[in-house]
């Protein structure tokens, strides 16, 4: 029997018998020694602050009255293995998006850290030694993120004040929320648009207010949402119609090979060792921008207005740099 599998079978057996429970009898039970008897009522008392008591007179073990009568282990009925995937599943959220639901979660953490701490597996490891790095996130106020998150899943019209990036200006929208989608270490709202009487995408810190408000959104099939704002590249909406050929040399090949760029994607590797990558898309602003990082390692085969895009693009920075 695993150590917290004895520890709870222990605080049954306290829970259910009223009298004191000799220490041959708990040995039994657990199908233990003497010696871990001791040290789970030792670990009992100390993680958890168990009201054991010894009883002298009857030469057992019980729960002290009238502490005893309301004690409950905390309800968390994992093997060490999955404690330790909570916890990293705990600090994969708080690195998505920074102080999000840290006093809701709190008190589970400590209720696992002590758990593990019971086991000797050293939870507090975890944040030392697992390392997420966010690369250009944007912060998100967690009121509002979770204002966001309340509404949606609550499937609540939110009203909500938008600053946009691209035109500049103010808005006030009425939205049926649909998904919160984390992409490249932001968060984006796919929510039905009153306004515009359409899907729309709207970035999480761009949204100053928020409020949830008693109307039922309206809801949209999962699979018109996949269409409208999964099909295409990147974070752009919209349906696919146009496929980028991308070729790579042999040296970027043994990266690029591995990766997803889209989840429609193509791709081989050459007789000469260069990858060619075949993407869908629509709007051609985030691909030409992940194009460019890659400088002289990637030509942009087809379609032609694609590679006349970013030809015109590396003109510009050769513009800004040739000039010394």
């Amino acid at each position: 029997m695993e150590k917290l599998q004895k520890i709870y079978r222990l605080h049954q057996i306290f829970k259910d018998r009223h009298h004191p429970v000799a220490l041959a009898a708990l040995q039994t039970a657990l199908e233990c020694s003497r010696a871990t008897v001791n040290r789970i009522i030792r670990d009992m008392r100390l993680y958890f602050d168990a009201p054991i008591e010894y009883d002298r007179e009857r030469n057992g073990y019980h729960y002290a009255a009238p502490a005893g009568s309301g004690f409950e282990l905390p309800g968390l009925w994992f093997s060490p293995e999955e404690l330790l995937a909570l916890l990293t599943l705990q600090q994969l959220l708080a690195a998505a998006q920074p102080g999000l639901l840290d006093s809701q979660l709190a008190p589970l953490r400590q209720r696992i850290e002590t758990l593990l701490a019971a086991e000797h597996l050293g939870a507090g490891e975890i944040s030392k030694r697992v390392r997420i790095l966010r690369m250009a996130g944007r912060d998100v106020a967690p009121q509002r993120f979770q204002t966001l998150a309340g509404a949606l899943v609550q499937r609540k019209q939110l009203a909500i004040h938008y600053s946009s990036r691209t035109k500049g200006e103010d808005s006030q929208r009425t939205l049926s929320p649909q998904r919160l989608v984390h992409y490249r270490d932001n968060w984006y709202l796919d929510a039905w648009c009153r306004l515009r009487g359409a899907l729309r995408s709207f970035a999480v810190e761009r949204i100053s207010a928020a409020r949830a408000l008693d109307e039922t959104c309206i809801d949209i099939p999962e699979d018109q949402l996949d269409t409208h704002f999964a099909s295409s590249y990147g974070i752009f909406a919209g349906t696919p119609d146009h496929i980028a050929v991308l070729r790579f040399t042999p040296e970027r090949a043994r990266w690029v090979a591995d990766e997803q760029w889209h989840p429609q994607q193509q791709g081989h590797i050459l007789e000469d060792g260069c990858y060619e990558l075949h993407i869908p898309y629509s709007d051609p602003r985030e691909l030409v921008m992940d194009i460019l990082k890659y400088g002289g390692d990637v030509e942009v085969v087809s379609p032609p207005g694609l590679r006349q895009r970013v030809a015109e693009e590396l003109g510009r920075a050769w513009g800004r740099y040739g000039k010394g």
